[in-house]
């Protein structure tokens, strides 16, 4: 992910006027970079931010990924996660902790020959498993 020197500037950028509650919901995203949830950064933020709702962050989230500077993770059916690296990697989450890592992959190599006249937009790679840490505790 590149560096974001300055959020303010970033999303007027972006075409997103940085209000208050926008530009501390972006700086979770880039902090954090715990894959959060809706809830997870309104439970987090809101100790902060008083009048922030559920719903202002949920569209805050929709916003940012409709101009492109946060992505979707769908590694759940249940459970949207969002993402301040928009960059082509992969996410696996771990079965034991919840835990999402990134990882990158060489997707200038993908040699899946049923698409290869087709013009790729995205890639999601979502790997699960037992992370490292949970796999090393007896």
């Amino acid at each position: 992910m590149k560096q974001i020197q300055n959020v303010k500037n970033y999303l007027t950028e972006a075409g997103i006027k940085p209000s208050y509650q926008r530009i501390k919901i972006f700086e979770y995203l880039i902090e954090n970079m715990n894959h959060p949830t809706v809830d997870m950064i309104y439970k987090d933020l809101v100790p902060y931010i008083p009048t922030l709702s559920k719903t202002t962050v949920y569209n805050t989230l929709k916003f940012f990924v409709d101009k492109g500077i946060t992505q979707i993770i769908n590694i759940e059916d249940n459970e949207t996660r969002y993402d301040a690296d928009t960059s082509t990697h992969g996410h696996f989450k771990c079965i034991k902790c919840g835990n999402i890592y990134d990882f990158s992959f060489d997707n200038k190599n993908l040699n899946i020959k049923q698409i290869e006249n087709f013009e790729i937009k995205q890639i999601h790679l979502y790997i699960k498993g037992i992370c490292e840490n949970c796999k090393n505790k007896k």
